[in-house]
């Protein structure tokens, strides 16, 4: 019997499949960076833990409604930039976010609550940063209320008032004592420098807006991040720090975004944010532009003018617009990131941020690594003690698929940020299992076919149209598990599960790329024809006492 579609040509198969190998491998060494490795998770390489703690107008307790709405929008954002591995969680009043690697900086900006308004410039001026300036009380804001000034330079002469005048004893020279750390402010001060910046920075008189200009301080915290009432006017400081905006009313919402995205204008050189607006917000955009020809419109997000471009001319339908600023390919992914998913229900500061250590992933990691080493041993060499040879081909399909496993592995880890940890481990140490168990399947249905009186060349072809009916069956139902359980579940137990489906995937390739060419070769050949090479001597001997068997009955007969 000719052998079943699929296996007609080993070799171009088994070609293929080293194609595959290496087309990966050169993506692996002529594209991306330069490390070759996969990428691993907070357990395996530590990472950076950024606590938040939300920040409400009126002082009180935030909601667990909020903080939970905070929690799957961030999470949306962690997606979004591709930081897998990134954990999201709720404790307390406070969300935890914590990030693989050392850099905590794409765990803060991923905090940012997005309150995006844009709003038209009416007056702008330099920060005036180092000047002490003269606060005046205003009926909103009361002494016990009012923004503390911006401290001098160093530079700035001592009186005598605040250094005592010399004295000629001698005392003995004391070691410096390192401060102790500002305790956190409690939710009264907290509503506090939210109702003086408020009544500062968002007054409608003139002259509490020149003075809030004069004294903005654009290198300190904004405790109006997240808390700036749109209906009224705002002093703001530019991203960078270099302008102070004096701006009216906001004229559109950042909920009336459809998408974002950061990209590359070719035109300017430089990194922009591509917004998209809704229906209504396209309507409203439209005719601000129309409105404020010539004039500066703002782009305001967290109480920072992130661009402030000059209309040039009317947009009559005003479906998207372009932000421009100091972005760079990372910050303007980020800024789109968070404009596409929305705003945060609360502001949150950063009150604590700590470096986790991997030290007991890396004992994990390598209790893992012996034990999976152990068990493949064992694998193998059961496989050689019970098929004996035929034990080597299933020993070189585990090593292909390994090789093909470890890089698609790392330039997932490029493309979309995925990063193993020890449940994504297990998951690969689980799937490589079901690899051999594949073999298993395709070896005793290679069996039943000699049970019934054929040679080992005509018994492969046939055991393999049998065999890969049940191992597509079993393959299909744990593709199913492991999906379900990458919808359903949370944390780590995702990466285990999308590992278990990957190496389900590969070992169905591996299968019928690798396993069922190989055994068509050695089927051809004399030399695994032999009973004591292949070890189905028992089986072809049970077959030939069959067939004496029949003989005799039919000569009774």
């Amino acid at each position: 019997m000719p052998p079943s579609q699929g296996t007609a040509h080993p070799l171009r198969l088994l070609g293929v499949y080293a194609a595959l190998v290496a087309l990966m491998f050169g993506l692996i060494f002529f594209t991306g960076d330069k490390h070759h490795t996969p990428k691993l998770g907070i357990d395996l390489q530590g990472g950076t833990r950024v606590t938040l703690t939300a920040r409400t107008p009126d002082g009180g307790k935030p909601s667990q409604d909020s903080l939970k709405k905070a929690q799957d929008i961030i999470e949306k954002r962690v997606n979004g930039l591709g930081v897998a591995g990134s954990e999201v969680v709720i404790e307390g009043d406070n969300l935890v976010i914590t990030v693989p690697g050392e850099d905590g900086g794409q765990a803060k900006s991923l905090a940012t609550t997005a309150k995006l308004y844009v709003r038209p410039v009416l007056n702008v001026t330099a920060p005036q940063v180092g000047k002490q300036a003269q606060p005046q009380p205003t009926p909103a804001a009361t002494p016990s209320t009012a923004p503390a000034a911006p401290s001098t330079t160093a530079s700035a002469p001592t009186t005598s008032a605040e250094a005592p005048a010399p004295q000629n004893r001698v005392f003995p020279e004391q070691a410096p004592t390192t401060p102790s750390p500002a305790p956190a402010p409690s939710p009264q001060q907290l509503q506090q420098e939210i109702a003086a910046a408020k009544a500062l920075r968002q007054s409608t008189d003139q002259t509490v807006q020149l003075q809030a200009m004069a004294t903005m301080d654009c290198s300190k915290p904004d405790p109006l991040q997240g808390n700036d009432d749109p209906n009224l006017p705002l002093v703001a400081c530019s991203s960078d720090g270099t302008e102070v905006y004096l701006l009216d009313k906001s004229k559109l919402d950042g909920q009336e975004i459809k998408n974002a995205s950061g990209t590359l204008d070719s035109r300017q050189g430089r990194w922009v944010v591509d917004v998209e607006f809704k229906s209504s917000g396209s309507d409203t955009w439209g005719k601000l532009t129309n409105e404020y020809v010539g004039k500066q419109l703002a782009f305001a997000l967290d109480t920072k003018v992130v661009s402030a471009p000059r209309v040039e001319s009317g947009n009559q339908f005003g479906g998207s617009t372009q932000i421009s600023g100091n972005f760079n390919a990372t910050t303007s992914k980020e800024l789109a990131n968070s404009l596409k998913y929305g705003s945060l229900p609360l502001s949150f500061t950063t009150s604590e941020a700590e470096t986790v250590s991997a030290t007991l992933g890396m004992s994990s990691l390598r209790a893992g690594l012996i034990a999976g080493a152990i068990g493949l041993v064992a694998v193998l060499l059961y496989c050689l003690l019970y098929y004996r040879m035929l034990g080597f081909l299933a020993g070189f399909s585990l090593l292909a698929a390994g090789v093909a496993v470890y890089a698609l592995i790392v330039l997932l880890g490029r493309w979309i940020g995925f990063t193993l940890d020890l449940a994504g481990i297990a998951g690969l140490i689980i799937g490589i299992g079901m690899t051999a168990d594949s073999f298993v399947v395709f070896f005793e249905r290679i069996k039943d076919q000699m049970r019934e009186g054929r040679s080992f060349r005509s018994a492969v072809p046939r055991g393999w149209q049998r065999a890969q009916r049940t191992n597509l069956s079993g393959k299909t139902v744990s593709l199913i598990a492991s999906a379900v359980l990458y919808v359903l579940a949370a944390g780590q137990v995702k990466g285990f599960a999308f590992t278990l489906g990957v190496t389900t995937v590969l070992d169905v390739i591996v299968l019928y790329l690798v396993t069922a060419p190989l055994m068509m070769l050695v089927s051809r050949s004399p030399f695994w024809a032999k009973p004591s090479v292949n070890g189905l001597g028992a089986i072809a001997d049970l077959a030939q006492e069959r067939k004496a068997t029949a003989r005799v009955l039919v000569k009774e007969a």
